[in-house]
């Protein structure tokens, strides 16, 4: 674990080496961060400045931003209210704030956390109320920026920070900016964080995510989405036993899967289709919800977004929509539904569309290879479809991909396991040379490859 280390005390050893030690500034700064880290001193958020120069609030925008938030905030708390001019100003410098801790403002978010800034904010959410539309929606997109690690996290939980967004979200259901900033701080905030997932469901998150989806007009709020994601993902490597998995069975008896098959089919926006897609695979952890997504129409909706995307050339929701569609194949009696429906077809028909797309290639590969697990009869279909000269190809078109040479290995595995005819089609179309090719290129293709050439039936497989 990371040794915890005060600002005062990085700025004390900095000053230390100049006066004691004669460095000069910038020596003196170095030196400081080097031993920390090889003390293994956490300095994440740590301001690496020379204290007392006159610059130092240059160097760190992100405090100038802050401290203005904390003045503006007290300010408006004593005086018992805000006036619209100074609740706009606020909103900007909780915008402005925003900008610098997202994305590649990682530093800076730490920054942030560091001096407060997690706690700040949650009290100010909690202050604003859902009146203050424009200034509530500012400082929860702000708060989920500074969201980024464990401690962040925690501080949010420690601050009472679900309960507080939980009140605002079951407040504000009527506001699309609102229910955007405050499920996206669900999101940021449970990330990594089993404990403060835990506190969300316990605070029957499940329950108001399907309120709110059941307005039409919410349906494209993306990061509600997202939030059932990372609600349902174990992500915390501190845990060795993650509830999700109950989670997600709990969010399946709400009856949410038909409320986000029936959002597939009508009413989500091509922007936020992949998250929606992310949000059902997250939810499909049996075989029963598998099955009850395919009797709500899920695969016939995912088949027709699949044809959408490969007329637009959309690869982000092509990719998502096999994604998922490769969950629900884990049933087989929606391995029977996907076949009956044109699967096959269609995904091949997807592979010419983005024939100079790996990605896309493999997930469609990874698709037909649950398909065909186990089910000699799908394996022959998928045969004479052509997926035997789409593996072959594959593997000669992108040598360099140890992706898509280890999922074509994968593949031809499952299509001639059981099936003996298909092995004398591939080998007499050359693909033992190519199998043996991947092995010896990519590290990552070598059990892959073994496990091909073995149900191949030729010799010296493991040579």
């Amino acid at each position: 674990m990371a040794i915890a280390i005060s600002q005062e005390a990085f700025d004390a050893m900095v000053r230390e080496n100049m006066e004691d030690l004669g460095m000069d500034a910038d020596e003196a700064l170095a030196d400081a961060v080097d031993a920390l880290t090889l003390q293994g001193a956490d300095l994440s958020g740590i301001i690496k400045r020379v204290p007392g120069e006159a610059a130092a609030a240059e160097v760190s925008p992100v405090m100038r931003v802050l401290d203005e938030v904390k003045a503006s905030s007290a300010s408006d708390s004593d005086s018992g209210g805000r006036s619209e001019e100074d609740a706009e100003r606020l909103a900007s410098l909780l915008d402005e704030l925003r900008e610098l801790c997202s994305g590649e403002g990682l530093e800076n978010a730490a920054v942030a956390a560091r001096n407060g800034a997690v706690e700040a904010l949650v009290a100010l959410c909690a202050w604003a109320g859902v009146k203050q539309e424009r200034l509530l929606a500012s400082g929860l997109k702000a708060l989920s920026s500074l969201l980024r690690d464990v401690g962040s996290t925690e501080k949010f939980r420690q601050s009472e920070g679900p309960q507080v967004v939980m009140g605002i979200l079951k407040g504000g259901s009527e506001s699309s900016d609102i229910l955007e900033g405050g499920f996206r701080v669900v999101a940021s905030a449970s990330a990594g964080n089993e404990v403060v997932k835990e506190c969300f469901m316990d605070l029957k998150v499940d329950e108001l995510i399907l309120q709110v989806m059941g307005e039409k007009s919410n349906s494209n709020v993306q990061s509600l989405y997202d939030a059932i994601r990372v609600l349902l993902t174990p992500d915390d490597n501190r845990v060795v036993a993650s509830q999700v998995y109950g989670y997600s069975r709990r969010f399946a008896e709400t009856g949410i899967a038909a409320v986000l098959v029936n959002a597939l089919r009508e009413k989500v926006a091509p922007s936020s289709l992949p998250s929606a897609c992310a949000a059902l695979k997250a939810i499909a952890v049996n075989d029963e919800i598998c099955r009850s997504i395919s009797e709500n129409g899920g695969i016939d909706v995912l088949l027709r977004c699949i044809d959408e995307a490969s007329e637009q050339k959309n690869k982000v929701i092509a990719r998502s929509c096999c994604s998922l569609l490769s969950k629900l194949a884990g049933s087989d009696a929606n391995k029977t539904t996907i076949i009956e429906r044109g699967g096959f077809d269609k995904f091949l028909k997807l592979t010419s569309r983005f024939s100079e797309d790996p990605p896309i290639i493999q997930e469609v590969m990874s698709t037909v290879t649950i398909l065909t697990l186990r089910s000699p009869e799908n394996a022959a279909r998928a045969m004479g479809a052509g997926y035997g000269t789409l593996a072959i190809q594959a593997m000669q078109k992108f040598p360099s991909s140890a992706q898509t040479q280890k999922q074509a290995c994968l593949m031809i595995r499952n299509l001639v396991v059981r099936n003996p005819d298909n092995r004398t089609i591939l080998l007499n179309d050359g693909v033992e040379k190519l199998i043996r090719k991947a092995k010896i290129m990519h590290g990552s293709c070598k059990d892959a490859a073994t496990s091909a050439l073995r149900d191949l039936g030729v010799d010296n497989y493991n040579a």
